[in-house]
């Protein structure tokens, strides 16, 4: 079944209010913040505003209904990524309707369906619910999903345990019941400097970084091999991935330190202590003919980032219930990370489901949502209050 039914007016109007913030994920977000804040309230709902550390931004917790456990919570980030470096025809922070296409930084990812939310909020004001309707809006979900991670203890006091959460991130109001879970590390390599003219007798810190690669390109061989995939993804075997390498101060100097990002995108069986155990023990391995001339050779391996994947059945309760509500009762599995995982984590049933196309529109110049995907979300929240017994 499909919606084709237009967005609401309210939707289309808050839409056009939310691109207007450019809440690019260095920049604050507290004007959206203020905005959605003071909107809820209005509705009704008790909200709950946790700042980041720097007080530059802040996540948004919101509830209307009964006290109890039970009922539904709906989630949505606030940050876009940047526009510099892509050419847009339009002003990406000004909506731009042209025919059956809402153009504008974010419209997909992901103020479209933080629009139908808010939207929703105002007709749940209109026909209270029985059971609890909650909303989550963060910010730096485009940075590794940072700022969820930073909200979740806020969340945790709250004690809400819904029965559902859908992350509206844009899968054509499919309901996603995967993604693979994300780590992101640095390895510092040191070797010791000295004159080009002498290399031999020194430890090439680039060397030691070359043959770290050789290592990561070995293990992604590996998944690559293994029976231990998942064909849902495009992907079907966890990725490792080296996004960029830097060292060395001049050609004529041996350079003495070497910097590698890298990263894991892992399906569940692969977990990350059992890549990093792998990775220490060639990493020693490595390292035994460069100590050979200079005992000072090393590489040192930090963490900096991780978000958890996400994993339901697809013939779990909720995902029929997600299905029923928008729709489409296609199950797909996604490439990209989201917060849902997170969710998982406090034993909620989470699904992925909101409108736009991530691989068509979002990130992209350009970038627009569909009158129809929008309202095909408008109808969902409309089927999502019809059950929380308005």
């Amino acid at each position: 079944m499909t919606d084709t039914a237009a967005p609401y007016a309210a939707t289309l109007e808050l839409l056009e209010r939310l691109i207007a913030f450019p809440t690019v994920s260095a920049e604050s977000n507290l004007d959206l913040i203020d905005f959605a804040d003071a909107h809820l309230i209005g509705a009704g709902f008790q909200t709950h505003r946790l700042p980041d550390p720097s007080g530059r931004k802040a996540g948004l917790l919101a509830r209307l209904g009964p006290a109890g456990l039970g009922g539904v919570l709906l989630s949505a980030h606030s940050d876009v990524v940047p526009v510099e470096g892509q050419h847009w025809t339009r002003a990406p922070f000004q909506l731009t309707r042209e025919g059956g296409r809402l153009y504008g930084r974010g419209t997909t990812d992901m103020k479209g369906y933080l629009a139908s939310m808010l939207s929703l909020a105002a007709r749940a004001a209109k026909q209270p619910p029985e059971r609890p309707l909650m909303l989550a809006i963060s910010y730096d979900e485009e940075v590794g999903c940072a700022g969820i991670r930073q909200m979740l203890p806020g969340y945790k006091a709250l004690g809400w345990q819904p029965e559902l959460c859908i992350v509206g991130e844009p899968t054509e109001m499919r309901s996603a019941t995967g993604h693979k879970g994300k780590a992101a590390f640095v390895a510092t390599c040191h070797g010791s400097a000295g004159h080009s003219s002498l290399a031999p007798r020194y430890v090439n810190a680039l060397h030691i970084a070359a043959e770290f690669i050789g290592v990561l390109r070995r293990i992604q061989d590996d998944y690559a091999a293994s029976s231990a995939q998942d064909t849902g993804y495009d992907v079907p075997y966890s990725t490792v991935h080296a996004g960029r390498m830097q060292g060395g101060t001049a050609l004529n100097i041996v350079p003495d330190h070497a910097r590698i990002e890298f990263e894991l995108r892992h399906l569940p069986f692969d977990t990350p202590d059992d890549f990093l155990s792998r990775l220490r023990q060639e990493a020693d391995q490595i390292l035994h003919p460069f100590r050979a001339r200079d005992g000072a050779a090393e590489i040192k391996m930090e963490a900096t980032n991780s978000y958890p994947g996400l994993e339901i059945a697809p013939d779990h309760e909720a995902v029929r219930r997600v299905g029923a509500l928008s729709g489409s009762h296609e199950v797909i599995k996604v490439t990209y990370g989201t917060e849902a995982g997170y969710f998982a984590q406090f034993g909620i049933p989470t699904v992925v489901c909101g409108p736009g196309d991530m691989e068509g529109q979002g990130h992209k110049a350009d970038e627009y949502i569909t009158m129809e995907q929008l309202g095909s979300c408008d109808r969902m929240m409309d089927r999502l209050l019809i059950q929380l017994g308005a």
